[in-house]
């Protein structure tokens, strides 16, 4: 399966380690968009990382629109290792979504 190209995977063991600050960074260096894929709410292998993802998305969507970024830039989707056809549908909708929103305004024009 073929996921974008213009997709930059950075895998951690467990969403509820993607902290708000990486997102942030993330973001300031100009990203155009962040994408936290974790397992399904209630089957995390950590007992309760991806409720702990969960709550800093929500948080973190609210501070980004509180800064006159639109929220759509970030996005929370739970999936397991087996749904492959699942995971290039989302990421290939998150693609299309920011491409739609166009390039971030934290972007560094050269």
């Amino acid at each position: 399966m073929q996921y974008p190209p213009n997709l930059r995977v950075v895998r951690v063991m467990c969403s509820g380690m993607v902290s708000p600050d990486l997102i942030l960074r993330v973001l300031s260096k100009g990203a155009d968009g962040v994408l936290v894929v974790g397992c399904h709410l209630g089957e995390c292998h950590y007992l309760e990382g991806n409720l702990m993802a969960a709550k800093r998305v929500a948080m973190l969507k609210k501070l980004l629109a509180f800064s006159g970024i639109d929220p759509g830039r970030l996005r929370v989707d739970w999936l397991s290792s087996a749904e492959a056809p699942t995971f290039v549908r989302v990421a290939t909708e998150f693609i299309e979504e920011i491409r739609a929103l166009g390039p971030s305004p934290l972007r560094v024009k050269a």
